[in-house]
């Protein structure tokens, strides 16, 4: 089966392609395609959005993720905003940002959550979600990953998620749970 994912982030394609191998689907880029606007006030909508945008574009099944990260002492901000946050163009910036934010807070619980859709061609649309719940440091550690992965441990680990390897992140992370859940959900219509 040939899927185009939705994303112009190269991290995001290399975890879907990873955490996705088993199905043998053959994953292509999104290209020169340009992906519409995320005006969606949940992550759902803005996956749909871009998941079902992509699929009539290309007459192939499209797979988008949305995600973010919801941090319990902002009210569960920065969420659906997490990749503009602030209005800051990098992810040292939006980090740094989050930390300026988060200053004098003894609460620095917070959870990923990642919701993955993948439409089909005849419009059909298939949901997953997956959270990963943890805590935010008072600074980056790590050189790996993307976002905010330098700032949060997650629950029962010692290190951030930008100090893992790619398999021990995806093993554990909000967007490899959701992802699980799809690659479940086709391995069992297989059988």
């Amino acid at each position: 089966m040939q899927v185009t994912v939705a994303t112009g982030n190269a991290g995001k394609v290399r975890e879907i392609g990873e955490a996705l191998a088993e199905l043998g689907w053959t994953l292509r880029p999104l290209g020169n395609l340009t992906l519409p606007e995320e005006t969606g006030a949940t992550y759902e909508e803005n996956a749909a959005l871009k998941a079902c945008t992509v699929a009539l574009m290309t007459r192939t099944y499209a797979l988008a993720d949305d995600s973010g990260i919801e941090v319990d002492a902002l009210n569960g901000e920065p969420g659906v905003y997490s990749a503009r946050f602030g209005g800051r163009d990098s992810d040292l910036e939006r980090n740094l940002y989050l930390l300026e934010r988060l200053r004098g807070q003894g609460n620095r619980r917070a959870r990923f959550v990642s919701v993955v859709i993948l439409a089909h061609p005849n419009g059909h649309v298939e949901t997953y979600r997956g959270e990963l719940p943890g805590t935010l440091l008072e600074g980056p550690r790590g050189s790996g990953g993307f976002g905010y992965d330098p700032l949060f441990v997650p629950d029962g680990q010692t290190r951030t998620l930008a100090e893992m390897t790619v398999a021990e992140k995806q093993a554990i992370s909000h967007r490899g749970r959701a992802l699980a859940a799809l690659k479940a959900a086709h391995q069992q219509a297989a059988l």
